[in-house]
């Protein structure tokens, strides 16, 4: 094994674990799920000794990661991005629908980040990472984070639910005209609001709705699975869908359109809007 690359640790007020903090500041292994791998492998060591997940890292410390085979590095997927609020520590990007947030693929949001943000000037700055994720047909805000401890702290405001997202759908058939959907996903508990904003008649779908979403918990195709479970899906899901209500070439009409919160450095209020797709307003004249 040879090193592959080193980190120092700085500015942080108390220990943390290091499978929270190295997340984002390594190149060659930016998301949680790889720097665990990692750990587990044996490949990352703290002041010269092998890490395990349940060390803690304090400033000052030495953090080695370790390549057992040579990694090249990507090529950058060259795709103009809009971008909707930056700074030093975050960015919000807008995702338009068909394009994967990362992955193995090469054409990924998180793939052209560095052409399209600004350099943090912090010492911890590290290349951008998303940190969520949005479904490939999704479009909407995605929130980046820029330095080792944006990154630390986003996660840690998603995971205590202190991100407010709000999403606009378009459903097929008669629906109530506001609500809540707690039923579990994969056995997790999942909970949606939900209020109809406007409903048009449809000679195919009978009804389409303009429906308000906002989640409560972060569950993988949340909202997707919610509505059609009460039999409301969502207009162009070729996964959730019912039977000859199925729209092709028209892509799904899901859009994450806000993200509000309070700036874990800078403590103003965030509150980014993007409006929604030509598609939607198709249907739904704004």
């Amino acid at each position: 094994m040879k090193i592959s690359e080193t980190h120092n640790v700085k500015n942080i007020a108390t220990p943390i674990r290091l499978q929270e903090y190295a997340v984002g500041i390594f190149k060659t292994i930016p998301t949680k799920s790889g720097i665990k791998k990692a750990i587990k492998k044996g490949l990352v060591k703290v002041n010269g000794k092998t890490a395990t997940t349940a060390i803690y890292i304090k400033e000052g410390d030495i953090i080695e990661l370790f390549q057992i085979e040579e990694i090249f590095k990507k090529k950058q997927f060259n795709f103009p991005l809009e971008v909707l609020y930056e700074d030093d520590y975050l960015a919000i990007i807008y995702k338009p629908s068909g394009i994967l947030v990362n992955g193995n693929s090469f054409a990924t949001i998180d793939n052209t980040l560095t052409q399209n943000l600004q350099k943090s000037t912090l010492a911890d700055a590290t290349r951008p990472r998303p940190v969520h994720r949005l479904d490939y047909p999704t479009s909407g805000l995605l929130l980046i984070g820029k330095t080792t401890a944006s990154i630390i702290k986003l996660n840690q405001l998603f995971e205590k639910k202190q991100i407010q997202k709000t999403y606009f759908a378009i459903s097929i058939g008669e629906m109530q005209k506001n609500g809540e959907i707690n039923l579990p996903i994969e056995d997790k508990n999942a909970f949606t609001s939900f209020k109809v904003i406007e409903t048009v008649e449809s000679p195919r779908f009978d009804y389409l709705n303009l429906v308000k979403l906002t989640p409560k918990t972060g569950r993988k195709h949340q909202l997707r699975k919610h509505l059609f479970t009460i039999g409301n899906p969502i207009l162009g899901d070729k996964e959730y869908f019912l039977e000859d209500l199925i729209l092709n070439g028209k892509g799904l009409f899901l859009h994450a359109s806000t993200l509000s919160f309070i700036h874990p450095f800078t403590k103003e209020t965030i509150n980014i809007t993007k409006e929604l797709p030509k598609k939607f307003k198709k249907i739904f004249p704004q």
